[in-house]
This record gives C-alpha cells, structure tokens and sequence, in this order.
C-alpha cells in the first residue's frame, strides 16, 4: 500500500520588526481562505444529502447484468475497528458500511488486498470501490482497469481472493436521514451496469468531500 510522504517541518526564521503588520495582514488572509474552503466542504456536505439516489433504477441494470445486489442499512459508524480486524456489525462481505479503522487507504489502484476496515472509511467518504476474486478471468480484469483508468477520482481497485470467480461494487450512501450500504456482485463485466453503480452511489457518502480531494494518492 503506498504510504504518503513524509513532509519535512520548515525551519524557523525570525521576523524583522517592520515586517509584524504585513504579517498580520497575511494570516488574517489565510484565516480567511481556510475558513471559506471548510465552509465549501461543509455545504457540499449537506447540498448532497438530498434524495438524489435512484435505488431501483441501479438495482435494475445491476439484476439484468446477471449479477447480485444487496441494500443493507448502515450500521453505526464507529472507529472502532483495527486496519487489520473486522466487525460483528459488518452485515455484507465484503463490509459497505458501518465500524471502520479512523484512517482511510489511498484512492489507488492496488496489486495486493487493501485492508478492508480502511476501504469502508473511503466508503464514509463517498467512495466506490471494485474488489476482484482470485479465480476472475484475467480478460475481466482487465475490463475492470479499463473502467477505472476512466474513473480514478474516488475510487478503490484491488483484489480479493476469496471473492473466486466474482468481482464486487461497493458503496455507502446518506440519502436524507437515510444510510444504505450497496454491494453488487457479478462474475461477467457488464459496462452499462458497473456505470450505473457508479453514476447512482459516488460521492454520495455520509462524510463528503468534493470529488477533488479523492483524487489518486489521496
């Protein structure tokens, strides 16, 4: 998994006596900016909490590409699991939704399993992820790159052995004071249905960021 880079603290420098106003000035500025962009995040968050989500629409192109499809309301979010543990409240395999470990994994593309308590926070976040079995053709796969390459921003490739011949969808989403997890299983790739996952639950998680901040290594 890779691990962000460590940023080294910038040295001190001593701030001549005339500079003091101009300083002032500069912090106030950036107060501000910070301020604006937390106010952004916030009204992103709740502007997207409207009822924008089409469940059936999703379920019947998902159901029609020969694949399966469960809503399972969320349980409680809670930090509360280690990157490597699991849940008893977890109530699909692979978890959608629900305890999760406090920090998420990087929005990548990965060649090893991703620790899943991480990935479900990426879920919080409005996240999708596509996780593959060990037995899915190699064709499929490829399939699977060729949509992701398409849809980096906020989302999460890797594999998942004891998935076998079945690749999953997952998804966590706050529609109003409602919180569903969806989880799509198929073992062919249908485009038309993986696109509709992904058009009807991305970035629509209970926590939302704007799609820009889960770019690729974030």
């Amino acid at each position: 998994m890779p691990e962000k880079p460590r940023v080294k603290a910038p040295k001190q420098r001593s701030t001549p006596l005339g500079e003091t106003s101009d300083r002032r000035t500069i912090l106030l500025v950036g107060g501000g900016l910070i301020a604006a962009v937390v106010l952004a995040v916030v009204l992103f968050a709740a502007v997207g909490r409207g009822g924008d989500v089409d469940e059936a629409s999703v379920r019947e192109s998902v159901v029609a590409a020969g694949c399966t499809f469960e809503a399972k309301e969320a349980p409680p979010a809670q930090h509360s699991v280690p990157p490597d543990g699991g849940s008893d409240k977890w109530n699909t395999d692979p978890p959608v939704a629900g305890p999760h470990y406090g920090e998420a994994a990087i929005f990548n593309i990965y060649e090893d399993e991703v620790e899943l308590p991480r990935v479900v926070h990426n879920l919080e976040h409005g996240g999708v992820y596509v996780l593959y079995g060990e037995d899915v053709p190699d064709a499929t796969v490829e399939q699977l790159r060729a949509f992701y390459d398409d849809h980096k921003t906020g989302t999460i490739m890797a594999p998942l052995d004891r998935l076998g011949d079945e690749f999953a969808l997952g998804a966590w989403v706050a529609d109003g004071e409602r919180q569903t997890g969806y989880l799509a299983k198929c073992k062919t790739f249908d485009e038309d249905a993986v696109s509709a996952f992904f058009d009807g639950f991305q970035f629509k998680g209970p926590e939302r960021f704007d799609p820009s901040a889960l770019r690729p290594g974030h």
